[in-house]
Protein backbone atom coordinates (compact mmCIF):
# COMPACT_ATOMS: atom_id res chain seq x y z
CA UNK A 1 0.00 0.00 0.00
CA UNK A 2 1.30 3.45 -0.95
CA UNK A 3 1.75 5.58 2.17
CA UNK A 4 2.56 8.80 0.33
CA UNK A 5 0.59 11.89 1.22
CA UNK A 6 -0.99 12.08 -2.24
CA UNK A 7 -2.90 8.88 -1.35
CA UNK A 8 -3.72 9.87 2.23
CA UNK A 9 -7.52 9.81 2.64
CA UNK A 10 -7.74 12.92 4.80
CA UNK A 11 -5.54 14.93 2.47
CA UNK A 12 -7.44 13.81 -0.62
CA UNK A 13 -10.80 14.59 1.07
CA UNK A 14 -9.50 18.00 2.09
CA UNK A 15 -8.21 18.72 -1.42
CA UNK A 16 -11.48 17.68 -3.08
CA UNK A 17 -13.50 19.78 -0.62
CA UNK A 18 -11.21 22.78 -1.19
CA UNK A 19 -11.53 22.47 -4.96
CA UNK A 20 -15.32 22.25 -4.69
CA UNK A 21 -15.42 25.30 -2.41
CA UNK A 22 -13.27 27.23 -4.89
CA UNK A 23 -15.61 26.33 -7.75
CA UNK A 24 -18.70 27.30 -5.74
CA UNK A 25 -16.97 30.58 -4.76
CA UNK A 26 -16.45 31.37 -8.45
CA UNK A 27 -20.03 30.50 -9.37
CA UNK A 28 -21.50 32.54 -6.48
CA UNK A 29 -19.38 35.55 -7.50
CA UNK A 30 -20.99 35.40 -10.95
CA UNK A 31 -24.20 36.30 -9.11
CA UNK A 32 -22.58 39.00 -6.99
CA UNK A 33 -22.66 36.77 -3.93
CA UNK A 34 -20.39 34.67 -1.79
CA UNK A 35 -20.37 30.93 -1.21
CA UNK A 36 -21.22 31.64 2.43
CA UNK A 37 -24.37 33.46 1.33
CA UNK A 38 -25.26 30.53 -0.93
CA UNK A 39 -24.76 28.15 2.01
CA UNK A 40 -27.16 30.21 4.12
CA UNK A 41 -29.79 30.19 1.38
CA UNK A 42 -29.44 26.44 0.81
CA UNK A 43 -29.63 25.68 4.53
CA UNK A 44 -32.69 27.90 4.95
CA UNK A 45 -34.34 26.05 2.11
CA UNK A 46 -33.84 22.82 4.08
CA UNK A 47 -34.46 24.30 7.53
CA UNK A 48 -36.83 27.29 7.34
CA UNK A 49 -37.03 29.35 10.51
CA UNK A 50 -33.64 28.39 11.88
CA UNK A 51 -32.21 30.94 14.29
CA UNK A 52 -29.15 33.02 13.50
CA UNK A 53 -27.25 31.24 16.30
CA UNK A 54 -28.20 27.82 14.96
CA UNK A 55 -27.11 28.92 11.49
CA UNK A 56 -23.78 30.11 12.89
CA UNK A 57 -23.21 26.69 14.49
CA UNK A 58 -24.05 24.86 11.26
CA UNK A 59 -21.78 27.14 9.23
CA UNK A 60 -19.02 26.96 11.85
CA UNK A 61 -18.71 30.73 12.16
CA UNK A 62 -19.42 33.27 14.87
CA UNK A 63 -22.99 34.61 15.17
CA UNK A 64 -21.77 38.12 14.26
CA UNK A 65 -20.49 36.76 10.94
CA UNK A 66 -23.89 35.22 10.16
CA UNK A 67 -25.49 38.50 11.18
CA UNK A 68 -23.45 40.41 8.60
CA UNK A 69 -24.09 37.85 5.88
CA UNK A 70 -27.82 37.90 6.62
CA UNK A 71 -27.75 41.72 6.57
CA UNK A 72 -26.57 41.53 2.95
CA UNK A 73 -29.11 38.86 2.02
CA UNK A 74 -31.86 40.88 3.68
CA UNK A 75 -30.78 44.02 1.78
CA UNK A 76 -31.15 42.04 -1.48
CA UNK A 77 -34.66 40.97 -0.50
CA UNK A 78 -33.75 37.28 -0.27
CA UNK A 79 -34.11 36.66 3.46
CA UNK A 80 -36.03 38.16 6.33
CA UNK A 81 -35.58 37.97 10.08
CA UNK A 82 -38.61 37.30 12.24
CA UNK A 83 -38.85 37.31 16.00
CA UNK A 84 -39.41 33.92 17.57
CA UNK A 85 -43.03 33.72 18.82
CA UNK A 86 -41.94 32.39 22.22
CA UNK A 87 -38.69 34.31 22.75
CA UNK A 88 -38.40 37.74 21.14
CA UNK A 89 -34.62 37.74 21.68
CA UNK A 90 -34.30 35.01 19.05
CA UNK A 91 -34.36 36.00 15.38
CA UNK A 92 -35.54 33.32 12.99
CA UNK A 93 -34.47 33.37 9.36
CA UNK A 94 -36.88 32.86 6.48
CA UNK A 95 -36.44 32.85 2.73
CA UNK A 96 -38.35 35.31 0.60
CA UNK A 97 -39.74 34.43 -2.86
CA UNK A 98 -36.91 36.34 -4.57
CA UNK A 99 -34.49 33.64 -3.31
CA UNK A 100 -36.14 30.89 -5.37
CA UNK A 101 -34.23 31.56 -8.65
CA UNK A 102 -30.92 31.55 -6.77
CA UNK A 103 -31.83 28.30 -5.02
CA UNK A 104 -32.57 26.79 -8.42
CA UNK A 105 -29.16 27.99 -9.65
CA UNK A 106 -27.45 26.51 -6.57
CA UNK A 107 -29.24 23.20 -7.09
CA UNK A 108 -28.47 23.18 -10.82
CA UNK A 109 -24.80 23.88 -10.19
CA UNK A 110 -24.60 21.22 -7.46
CA UNK A 111 -25.99 18.65 -9.92
CA UNK A 112 -23.66 19.88 -12.67
CA UNK A 113 -20.62 19.66 -10.37
CA UNK A 114 -21.61 16.14 -9.25
CA UNK A 115 -22.01 15.00 -12.84
CA UNK A 116 -18.67 16.48 -13.87
CA UNK A 117 -16.82 15.11 -10.87
CA UNK A 118 -18.32 11.62 -11.13
CA UNK A 119 -18.66 11.30 -14.92
CA UNK A 120 -16.25 8.36 -15.17
CA UNK A 121 -17.25 6.69 -11.92
CA UNK A 122 -19.55 3.67 -12.24
CA UNK A 123 -22.90 3.96 -10.37
CA UNK A 124 -22.03 1.15 -7.94
CA UNK A 125 -18.76 2.90 -7.05
CA UNK A 126 -20.62 6.18 -6.54
CA UNK A 127 -22.97 4.45 -4.11
CA UNK A 128 -20.04 2.84 -2.28
CA UNK A 129 -18.30 6.24 -1.97
CA UNK A 130 -21.46 7.87 -0.61
CA UNK A 131 -22.08 4.99 1.82
CA UNK A 132 -18.50 5.16 3.06
CA UNK A 133 -18.55 8.93 3.50
CA UNK A 134 -21.89 8.74 5.34
CA UNK A 135 -20.47 6.08 7.66
CA UNK A 136 -17.44 8.28 8.31
CA UNK A 137 -19.70 11.28 8.97
CA UNK A 138 -21.82 9.25 11.37
CA UNK A 139 -18.74 8.02 13.22
CA UNK A 140 -17.39 11.56 13.57
CA UNK A 141 -20.68 13.12 14.64
CA UNK A 142 -21.51 10.47 17.23
CA UNK A 143 -18.07 10.48 18.82
CA UNK A 144 -18.59 11.94 22.31
CA UNK A 145 -15.58 14.20 21.77
CA UNK A 146 -17.51 15.85 18.96
CA UNK A 147 -20.84 16.41 20.72
CA UNK A 148 -20.99 20.02 19.48
CA UNK A 149 -21.00 18.78 15.87
CA UNK A 150 -23.71 16.25 16.65
CA UNK A 151 -25.83 18.95 18.29
CA UNK A 152 -25.45 21.14 15.22
CA UNK A 153 -26.80 18.37 13.02
CA UNK A 154 -23.58 17.92 11.15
Amino acid sequence: MDNSLDRDLMIVLHDVARLLRTRFDQRAREHGMTRAQWVILARLDRQPGISQNEMAALCEVEPITIGRLVDRLEARGLVERRHDPTDRRIRRLHLLPAARPLLEEISHYRIEANEEMLADVPPETREAIIDTLLAMKEKLTTNENNSKLAEAGE
